[in-house]
């Protein structure tokens, strides 16, 4: 096994399959983000989303997708660009992946491509215990899915941050209080598979508590741009605080804390969460 490998995890705790698979999936995911950047990926687009706060910011949830923006809208720009700089970094460090492209709809904004790899021998590769190598079905790929935004709502700023493992490199991103924004514009706005995802409460816990200034002026740009803010007037704190109330008073809190408890290690810190905790939390939040 590669040595910068083995450091990396070595910082996990794997005591079962379900601990080695998110492990070898965040180690794949930073090794990712390595080839993205040697191939100058980050000149034209900026990392958000989860993953982007785990990896860059420390949040404590699992995260499995790899979530981008273009900087500026572009109709030309093709993800599937970058697949053979993603495939060769990550064999570099053992890992042998297939990139598989999504054909975008027409008129869509979002580009997708999957990274897939046999999990058996990536575990094999990476010399977990043979007792956890054989609970995982022969043939079941792991997957990393990479979306990227080509038409981006204006107003954010982006900052450069470092990783310095496997080797150091740069990751563009945005700036905390314009990923904030992007965070509750999900919140307010995002329907999944007709439920709420608890994934987007827990990391609005996680700002208020950590990061708690957002950017008001993408936050509007962004609700501009799926019709959730269409009058002449700007989107204020009031509008805001407002919007957040309602969105609370009539989430489903059993069903938000059942979506995000595979995702963190203490669920046990879910059960303080009620209507009140949530109406508690927005008042901390800090309009920049």
């Amino acid at each position: 096994m590669n040595e910068a490998i083995r450091q990396m995890l070595a910082t996990y705790e794997i005591r079962a399959l379900e601990d080695s698979l998110r492990a070898l999936r965040e180690v794949m995911q930073e090794i990712a983000l390595l080839g993205l950047w040697r191939s100058k990926f980050f000149e034209k687009a900026a990392f958000y989303g989860g993953t982007a706060l785990r990896v860059l910011y420390g949040l404590d949830r699992f995260s499995g997708d790899l979530d981008f923006s273009l900087l500026e809208k572009s109709g030309s720009f093709d993800l599937a660009g970058y697949s053979e700089a993603l495939k060769r970094e990550l064999a570099s460090f053992g890992f042998a992946v297939e990139v598989e492209s999504r054909a975008k709809p027409a008129g869509a904004a979002i580009q997708s491509a999957f990274l897939k790899a046999d999990t058996r021998t990536r575990m094999i590769t990476v010399e977990f215990d043979k007792s956890l190598v054989q609970q995982v079905p022969r043939n079941q790929a792991l997957k990393i899915r990479l979306e990227i935004d080509t038409d981006p709502p204006p107003g954010f700023s982006t900052e450069t941050r470092y990783l310095l493992r496997p080797v150091p490199f740069a990751v563009r991103t945005f700036s905390l209080p314009d990923l904030f924004a992007g965070k509750m514009h999900a919140v307010l706005c995002r329907e999944w598979k007709s439920r709420v995802k608890g994934r987007d409460w827990y990391d609005l816990v996680w700002f208020a508590a950590y990061h708690p200034e957002l950017h008001l002026a993408h936050l509007e740009q962004r609700m501009r741009q799926t019709g959730h803010w269409d009058g002449p007037a700007p989107l204020t704190a009031g509008d805001l605080r407002d919007l957040l109330a309602r969105r609370i008073d009539k989430v489903d809190i059993d069903q938000i804390r059942r979506e995000v408890e595979p995702f963190v290690k203490d669920a046990a810190s879910l059960a303080i969460w009620s209507k009140e905790f949530f109406l508690d939390v927005a008042s901390r939040i800090k309009i920049v």
